[in-house]
C-alpha cells in the first residue's frame, strides 16, 4: 500500500474559534494570526492504493462549490479545484477513485465531492464510479442538520449521494466495501457520529492491530489540538471531546498508530508522544506523503 497527501483548497478562519478557550497570547505561538485574526488552514485529504485492491481517497476538503461572495466570507482561499490539480499531480483523477471516506458531512471536508462553482450551473458529483462511506449518524446530523451547525452543510449534498446509488451508510467498526483493512472509531464531541478512519498496521501483538494510522478529521484537525484541553469554538461538545480524546490517543499511543492530520498547515503526518508529565504531543513529522509505503 502507498500513500498520498493530497491538498485541496486553503481557507483562513477565525483563530479563536478555532482555539476555542485557548487566549490567543497561548495559540499565536502556534499559528500566527494575520490582520484580521485569522489563521491559515489546510484541508488535506489522503489518498492510499491499494486497500482492500481499492484506490480510496479520504476526505476531500471544501472544494470550490461555493459562490465568490461566500468563498471570500468562509476564507476559501482558491478560485480552482485544487483537490483535482493534486490528484493529477499524484498521477490519479478524481475518476480513478473507487471508494470516498468522509468522516463526516461539514461543507470543509465533504465540499470537494463537488465540481467547482459555475454561474447558473446546479451543483454535481464528482468520483463518477466511487463508493461513498459515511457514518449513520452524520447522515442524519446532514439530513436533519440542527440550527447550531446548520451552515455547516451543503443542503444539495445528501441528495446528490443518495441519488448515486453508491452509497454506504456505515454503523459499526468496518464497512463492507474496505473490510478488515479499514477500521473506524466514532466521537461525538466535534458533530454526532464524527467517523475517524484507522488504516490497520501491518504489526499483530495478540489480536491488536499496531503501526497502522489515524485519519484524524476535526477531533485534532492539526498538531495543536494533540495537547488534550485544545478545542475548537466549532465543537459541540468540548468536554465530551476532551474525554474521547484523551480515552483514544493512549490507544493510539500503546499500538504505535500514527496521526494523519487534515488541517495542519504545514504537517500531514507524525508519530504520537507523551512526556514525563502526561502531555500527548508529536515527533518525526512529515510535511508531505509521496506514494509512501504505511510501513515506512
Amino acid at each position: 500500500m502507498k500513500l498520498w497527501s493530497i491538498l485541496g483548497n486553503s481557507q483562513k478562519l477565525d483563530g479563536g474559534a478555532m482555539f476555542g478557550n485557548a487566549p490567543r497570547a497561548v495559540w499565536q505561538q502556534w499559528l500566527a494570526p494575520d490582520e484580521l485574526n485569522r489563521i491559515p488552514l489546510a484541508c488535506r485529504a489522503l489518498l492510499a492504493s491499494p486497500i482492500n485492491g481499492k484506490t480510496v481517497l479520504f476526505e476531500t476538503g471544501i472544494g470550490a462549490f461555493f459562490e465568490p461572495k461566500l468563498r471570500e466570507r468562509y476564507g476559501v482561499q482558491e478560485d480552482r479545484h485544487v483537490l483535482l490539480d493534486s490528484l493529477q499531480q499524484a498521477g490519479f483523477s478524481h475518476e480513478d477513485i473507487d471508494v470516498v471516506v468522509l468522516s463526516h458531512l461539514h461543507f470543509d471536508h465533504a465540499g470537494g465531492l463537488l465540481a467547482a462553482w459555475q454561474e447558473g450551473a446546479a451543483p454535481s458529483l464528482l468520483f463518477p464510479k466511487a463508493t461513498y462511506l459515511v457514518s449513520r449518524a452524520c447522515w442524519e446530523r446532514a439530513t436533519s442538520p440542527h440550527p447550531r451547525d446548520r451552515a455547516s452543510f451543503i443542503p444539495e449534498l445528501p441528495g446528490l449521494l443518495a441519488a448515486s446509488g453508491r452509497l454506504e451508510i456505515i454503523d459499526g467498526t468496518h464497512s463492507r466495501t474496505l473490510g478488515d483493512a479499514v477500521r473506524f472509531h466514532y466521537s461525538q464531541g466535534h458533530t454526532p457520529g464524527l467517523m475517524l478512519a484507522e488504516i490497520v498496521g501491518p504489526e499483530r501483538v495478540g489480536n491488536e492491530a499496531h503501526g497502522g494510522l489515524l485519519f484524524c478529521a476535526d477531533l485534532i484537525p492539526g498538531r495543536p489540538w494533540v495537547h488534550v484541553p485544545i478545542t475548537m469554538g466549532y465543537d459541540r461538545c468540548a468536554e465530551v471531546l476532551i474525554d474521547e480524546k484523551q480515552e483514544l490517543l493512549t490507544d493510539l499511543l500503546a499500538r504505535n498508530v500514527h496521526l494523519y492530520f487534515t488541517h495542519d498547515p504545514e504537517c500531514a503526518l507524525a508519530q504520537l508522544t507523551r512526556d514525563a508529565k502526561g502531555r500527548f504531543g508529536t515527533a518525526h513529522e512529515v510535511a508531505e506523503l509521496h506514494a509512501r509505503s504505511l510501513e515506512a
